[in-house]
């Protein structure tokens, strides 16, 4: 069984243009029902649409962002939580003045849809 212990200085980082995802809780990291990810994104990142196929949450640590869900906008802050319905279009974005950390969970198996791909992110692998 693997360790139910991640140091956070061995938690996989992946980035994509302006996001950074560290990945915590995840199957290839010993969960069987939860996927857990610090998420940072960089002031001005324009938010990219795509939809999960299980309901994710997002908790704000810190910064600022504007979340997208169905056409309607959400400012989320420090303390604030989202939940984002499954197969519902989805993006996050910064302003230019300030980033943001949140912190995310899907369900194990719960995958990503960009257009007509469907894929498990690598942080919740």
């Amino acid at each position: 069984m693997p360790s139910p212990h991640l140091a956070a200085a061995h938690a996989p980082v992946f980035t994509l243009p302006g996001i950074t995802f560290t990945g915590l809780a995840a199957p290839s990291r010993g969960a069987t029902e939860s996927a857990v990810w610090f998420v940072e994104l960089a002031p001005g990142t324009a938010g990219s649409v795509h939809r999960l196929t299980r309901e994710e949450v997002i908790v704000a640590l810190a910064g600022e962002a504007v979340a997208t869900v169905d056409g309607r906008r959400f400012t989320l802050a420090a303390g604030d939580a989202l939940t984002v319905p499954a197969h519902t279009d989805f993006a996050l974005a910064t302003g230019a003045a300030a980033g943001f950390r949140g912190i995310a969970v899907l369900p194990v198996g719960g995958q990503a849809i960009v257009g007509a791909e469907s894929f498990t992110p690598p942080w919740a692998a």
